[in-house]
């Protein structure tokens, strides 16, 4: 059996040895990612009971549980990733690509009459280590999830998504301003401080 490398092996002890990761498995929630959802809840209000949430590139499952929790029983959660998801009471998940039609109508169908309050996006390519390769991967999977929020929220609907600080960021918030009455970003307590990673947050959307 082949030795884990030295910077594997760091970074599996920074994993168990993270306070997060730890809360995490004491409160039963999939993810650390699930602290950095509950923080921009507490701080902008974007859950609340009866809505209707989209979350894109959901696997495993973390802040869309977050999500379940605080909509309720009248609210709904629809979740899409490439990557499996398992099940998670009141939300309903569709894998696949939601840049194909497919299913991207897949998701619009499962949506149905109910008009989107929200759409989350935790997503991040599969990250090389070579930022000019890695940003613009990454500025292009928030472009589209933008685009997707775009089509589907009801007026006066929010948009948060992760992206990376760096080329192509400032086009991004020039972009969401143009659709969004505010549009502002957070860096939560649970964002490892080394990480260029901080999250945008689009309120009032302007409806197309």
């Amino acid at each position: 059996m082949a030795k884990k490398r030295p910077s594997s092996q760091a970074w599996l002890k920074e994993h168990r040895d993270d306070p997060y990761v730890q809360r995490a498995q004491r409160e039963g929630y999939r993810s650390r990612a699930c602290y950095k959802l509950l923080e921009l809840q507490d701080k902008d209000r974007l859950i609340r009971p009866g809505m209707t949430v989209v979350d894109l590139g959901s696997a495993p499952g973390g802040w869309s549980q977050v999500a379940a929790e605080l909509v309720g029983h009248r609210g709904r959660v629809v979740a899409s990733d490439i990557l499996h998801m398992d099940s998670l009471a009141d939300v309903e998940f569709i894998q696949g690509d939601f840049t194909e039609d497919a299913v991207f109508e897949q998701i619009v169908e499962a949506i149905g009459a109910a008009p989107v309050d929200l759409v989350m996006s935790d997503m991040a390519p599969n990250m090389s280590g070579m930022s000019e390769v890695d940003q613009p991967r990454s500025m292009y999977l928030v472009e589209l999830a933008l685009d997707m929020a775009c089509k589907v929220l009801a007026p006066g609907g929010c948009f948060v998504t992760k992206v990376f600080q760096g080329e192509g960021f400032d086009e991004l918030f020039r972009q969401a301003k143009g659709s969004f009455g505010k549009v502002l970003t957070r860096k939560p307590a649970a964002s490892r401080p080394r990480s260029r990673e901080v999250y945008l947050v689009a309120k009032a959307f302007k409806g197309l």
